[in-house]
């Protein structure tokens, strides 16, 4: 599996799992940075931290409790989502060409940062199985999203 398409696949995730705390959420810029360390699969070059910058509005806030990404691209499903006011835990299944199945875990720090950690089993195509733990951290940068624009909300 290529690094380009790890690392798509867990800013997917992320995106989906980049929650704001009940009372502490806030519609705007946020950036994220994570980091990923993998077992059960040859080294990969240049695997280091990556950073991007999220725009959540009011309305994914409402809806989603802050970023999401949109299921039909991802191919994931987040569920038993336990929110409280100090963190968040979920289960994140995912499938098609890699099946991955784990949980995530987020610490609310303050108003304007969560610590997230996700661990991740997969089966690769090859039927290969794999580890995988991202850390990140999301950080509020304001209110104007400049020119990061907004995932569209799904339809349903």
């Amino acid at each position: 599996m290529s690094k380009t398409r790890i690392w798509t696949i867990i800013a997917c995730c992320l995106i989906a799992l980049a929650p704001l705390a009940q009372g502490q959420r806030k519609a705007g810029l946020w950036e994220i940075t994570s980091s990923m360390s993998m077992s059960g699969m040859p080294a990969m070059p240049n695997m280091g931290s990556q950073t991007q910058q999220v725009c959540v509005t009011q309305a994914m806030i409402d809806k989603y409790g802050g970023p999401y990404t949109n299921p039909q691209s991802a191919q994931c499903q987040v569920t038993n989502v336990s929110l409280t006011a100090s963190g968040m835990t979920a289960n994140l299944t995912c499938s098609g060409r890699t099946n991955m199945t784990g949980t995530i875990q987020t610490t609310f720090v303050d108003a304007n940062t969560t610590k997230t950690t996700m661990n991740l089993s997969m089966a690769m195509p090859t039927g290969q199985a794999m580890t995988m733990t991202m850390n990140s951290t999301s950080v509020y940068k304001g209110a104007d999203c400049g020119s990061v624009k907004p995932l569209p909300m799904p339809s349903n």
